[in-house]
């Protein structure tokens, strides 16, 4: 939504945060009224957002295992992957203004119990649908759970106090999604009790029942301090219009890309612009919208959305073809590749926490402008070490620029819900919790879709280029160590390089296309020469094809760059200005 010069204050004008209101809403400041039992509830609040972003990423490791072990066909283990990132991201804004309805503790703690059962659905399914049917529930029910995180810390925390809130929620966040792929490779590596896969699901009980316990003790319970309704005609227009874009973005490789897939997409706008219009009506009717449109009006919240959008659209693609190049290229195990990535996660947390408690609140934008700066840096050094040593490559010679990346990431993304929150009042927490967490499950989703052109779409030209340098040696392989006709040495090589490049466009790794089964492909002493040049193709190709991810996640960060000038050039608390504001000083820029 544009905003207007008289809404948007000057660039140098700081943006001073309103002082938190205790979590009954009432308006009352001060570190009296805060709540004694707030950093427990935080600890409550941050691990139930860790199983959350840790369930997201953690069943695509796990997913070779459950569809050996439920005989599941790959649509079934797509829908497993998908159904819950689909229903996640349709119930955010309504899990976020149930809280401002209903009381963010209570529907935090539903939202809790509902994934604490349908985990346990999922850990006990014994046909392919069943564990579908539990991923969809487990997903609505985080769509419910995940908008009070915020929206409590927004409301429970002193202006002093978010800082170091939102900083440990964003180092929980990149935890989660780097432990996700180590932790789900160890438990199905590990097979406990003989459970397998399970394990990965079954281990939220526990922790939920905890939970459970714990929360119902030390978070206090806040709701929006006015009478609000619930909006169900704007609830149907906001699920049919992110369905119409999601399911789309998010099943587009898996079904080719049909016509109807982008009718369904440029048909949702007009829907969101309903939404949008039936929205107004509702404030100028009893005020009680679905979604808080006078959000838009702030500045801090509006760019930083756009900001926040941007930047996860090129992070969906980064974190998509790198476990794809690892996994796949590379031929790593998940424990592996789970490994490889802690120096990201290293600098994610290293960097989240300063950045948030010390270096913007003090320097605003430009701390999160040098984070995309390094984060540029970093893509740029990844690209140097994987074309240097390509095929051959250590986790050891990727650790400096995932580090360098990680420390960009926690730069740029951890302060954003902070921005983005600070101005908006107690009665819209939870609706605006919801729509920063929609928005950022958009960006992944439209991030995941761009995978398709930028990482795919190019996989079977660079499959076929690896084959062509590789011929003269292979030529010479072929005929001394698998005593080939050399006749017969290009009819071999020319199905060889067919069967790879057939690999490289199947949406299902599983599948063996029909080329790969040529007569001249057979004989075991050409299998055997085969397998080095094919792993070593591999490598190479999927290297090339990550390259070009990590050229377009830099001209997207860049993007990010400029965009961050519509952000308030300071982000500072109200108790910090005035605790280091001098009588005489000058105002803040």
């Amino acid at each position: 939504m544009a905003i207007s010069s008289e809404q948007a204050p000057p660039i140098e004008t700081e943006v001073k945060l309103k002082s938190a209101a205790p979590a009954t809403g009432t308006g009352t400041e001060g570190a009296e009224a805060a709540d004694p039992k707030r950093w427990a509830a935080l600890l409550v609040l941050l691990v139930s957002a860790f199983l959350d972003m840790l369930d997201g990423t953690i069943a695509n490791v796990a997913a070779p295992s459950m569809q050996r072990s439920l005989g599941a066909g790959y649509s079934a283990i797509q829908w497993v992957l998908v159904g819950y990132q689909l229903a996640f991201g349709l119930l955010l804004i309504l899990g976020g203004r149930l809280g401002d309805i209903f009381g963010r503790k209570r529907v935090f703690l539903t939202g809790v119990a509902g994934f604490t059962l349908s985990s346990l659905a999922a850990g006990i399914a014994q046909e392919p649908w069943q564990l579908v049917v539990a991923r969809i529930l487990q997903g609505g029910f985080a769509g419910v759970m995940v908008p009070q995180v915020l929206s409590i810390i927004q409301v429970t925390f002193t202006n002093k106090e978010k800082a170091t809130a939102f900083a440990l929620h964003g180092a929980v966040g990149g935890l989660a999604a780097t432990i996700g792929l180590a932790a789900g490779g160890l438990l199905v590596q590990w097979d406990l009790f003989g459970l397998s896969w399970r394990t990965i699901f079954l281990i939220n009980v526990p922790v939920g029942i905890a939970g459970l316990v714990y929360g119902n003790k030390v978070i206090r319970e806040s709701k929006a301090p006015q009478s609000l309704k619930l909006d169900t005609v704007g609830l149907l227009l906001a699920t049919a219009g992110l369905l119409m874009i999601l399911f789309p973005l998010l099943q587009g490789r898996d079904l080719g890309w049909p016509t109807a897939g982008f009718v369904s997409m440029v048909a949702g706008v007009p829907v969101l612009a309903a939404f949008v219009a039936w929205q107004r009506h509702k404030i100028r009717k009893d005020n009680s919208p679905l979604v808080a449109l006078d959000l838009f009006r702030t500045r801090s919240f509006s760019s930083g959305l756009a900001v926040n959008l941007a930047f996860y659209i090129g992070m969906g693609m980064f974190t998509i073809g790198w476990t794809l190049y690892m996994q796949i290229g590379q031929g790593w195990t998940p424990m592996h590749a789970g490994l490889t990535s802690l120096p990201f996660c290293i600098g994610a947390f290293l960097t989240a926490t300063s950045s948030v408690m010390i270096m913007v609140p003090k320097w605003g934008r430009k701390v999160q402008q040098i984070g995309a700066v390094v984060l540029i840096l970093g893509l740029l050094s990844y690209i140097w070490v994987a074309d240097r040593y390509g095929s051959e490559i250590t986790s050891w010679q990727l650790a400096l620029p995932l580090l360098v990346i990680g420390a960009g990431f926690g730069t740029v993304a951890t302060p954003l819900p902070l921005i983005v929150t600070s101005e908006v009042p107690h009665q819209d927490a939870g609706s605006a919790s919801g729509l920063v967490n929609t928005n950022t499950q958009l960006g992944f989703a439209v991030g995941g879709a761009l995978i398709s052109v930028v990482f795919f779409g190019g996989l079977a030209g660079n499959t076929a280029a690896s084959i062509d340098e590789q011929v003269p040696r292979l030529r010479q392989e072929l005929v001394a160590t698998a005593s080939v006709d050399p006749g017969r040495a290009d009819e071999v090589v020319a199905a060889y390089k067919t069967c790879a490049v057939d690999r490289a466009g199947e949406k299902d790794p599983a599948i063996t296309p029909a080329s790969c089964t040529a007569p001249a492909l057979q004989d075991p002493k050409v299998a055997g020469v085969l397998t080095g040049f094919t792993k070593d193709a591999t490598g190479t190709s999927f290297a090339a094809s990550f390259e070009t991810t990590l050229w377009t996640f830099g001209g997207i960060t860049a993007f990010v760059f400029f965009l961050m000038f519509a952000i308030p050039q300071r982000m500072r608390m109200d108790e910090w200005a005035q605790e280091e504001a001098a009588p005489d000083a000058a105002p803040a820029s």
